[in-house]
């Protein structure tokens, strides 16, 4: 039997378009895109009907409300990545639009008060501009700068981040004092095996994504970790356990073998009272929203049933930091 230690922490990556604008245009992803608007809502009534706690790291541009006030908050230093795709400054001109109204796709604060508003529900950042930290051509500095403005853009709308979600999962170890400096006390780390290694951009693989695909399906990475680590005046690592996978229609026949896969992981976690953290983003929703629905509510389901028998918590990162 747990001592009932157990955490079960769940993660959103809230970016829209600002997550995918490198290498998808809004044409291209433009379903998905969308379909948050759904599939946010959708989400928070479970999250209320199961209690479930809950971090959304949200990127910092999404809270402007037009497009004045988004070019206010651009930080003076800029990141000068090598592959100059990377950064949304140059191209805001050109590709966002006025306000949330005309442009769906790069603004949220109707979105983002509604999660505010929703019991249980942290606000953590994403960066102001899905910021690259192991890409070639920022610095500490240019990172300081926009976690700070990501600080200002969340203002008013809940109080300052202390949860933090790194885009592409690069988390830059040499950054733990400038995230302190920030306010932040927890971040979500990635696995250990080298599947899942914080990498830059370029040295993705095929045989990692190849590895992570077929882990989602079969145990072959453990998943949990006894407690939270900290190192240092750092925050708090709250690390990734399982990416929560979209349905999709051609691996349908699949699904029962990779919700059994969490639920396992999940009871194991449990019973040990171990740490658990499953995280997704709301565009992975976009599309096949009841589905996804129907797998997430037995997902909190199965956590219900687990705080019930062995005290397996739901929390927010910034809970399981604590």
């Amino acid at each position: 039997m747990s001592n009932g230690s157990g955490r079960f922490v769940i993660s959103l990556d809230f970016e829209l378009h600002w997550g995918v604008r490198d290498h998808s245009t809004v044409d291209q992803y433009r379903e998905n895109l969308l379909g948050v608007r759904e599939a946010i809502p959708a989400m928070l009534d479970l999250f209320r009907r199961y209690e479930a706690r809950a971090t959304w790291a949200c990127v910092g541009m999404l809270y402007a409300e037009n497009k004045r006030q988004l070019l206010d908050w651009i930080p003076a230093q800029k990141p000068r990545y090598r592959d100059a795709t990377l950064s949304p400054y140059e191209a805001i001109e050109r590709e966002v639009g006025e306000d949330e109204a005309s442009d769906p796709f790069h603004y949220a604060p109707s979105l983002l008060r509604m999660i505010a508003a929703t019991p249980g529900q942290e606000l953590g950042t994403h960066t102001f501009s899905h910021f690259y930290c192991l890409e070639e051509g920022q610095t500490a500095e240019d990172f300081e700068e926009d976690l700070r403005a990501a600080r200002r853009a969340s203002e008013g709308f809940h109080d300052a981040p202390k949860s933090i979600v790194f885009p592409r999962n690069q988390l830059n170890p040499a950054y733990r004092e400038v995230l302190a400096r920030c306010g932040i006390t927890a971040m979500r780390g990635n696995g250990a095996h080298w599947a899942y290694e914080a990498r830059p951009y370029a040295q993705e693989s095929a045989l990692r994504r190849a590895m992570r695909l077929a882990d989602a399906y079969l145990p072959l990475v453990a998943t949990t970790r006894e407690v939270p680590s900290s190192r240092g005046s750092g925050p708090v690592d709250v690390p990734a356990s399982v990416f929560f996978r979209p349905f999709n229609r051609r691996l349908a026949r699949a699904e029962p073998v990779r919700l059994l896969r969490i639920e396992a992981a999940m009871t194991r976690a449990a019973r040990e009272g171990a740490l658990f953290h499953l995280w997704w983003h709301p565009h992975n929703f976009g599309v096949n929203l009841q589905e996804n629905l129907a797998n997430l509510a037995r997902v909190l389901e199965h956590a219900r049933a687990l705080d019930r028998r062995y005290g397996f918590a739901s929390s927010t990162m910034a809970d399981a930091a604590n």
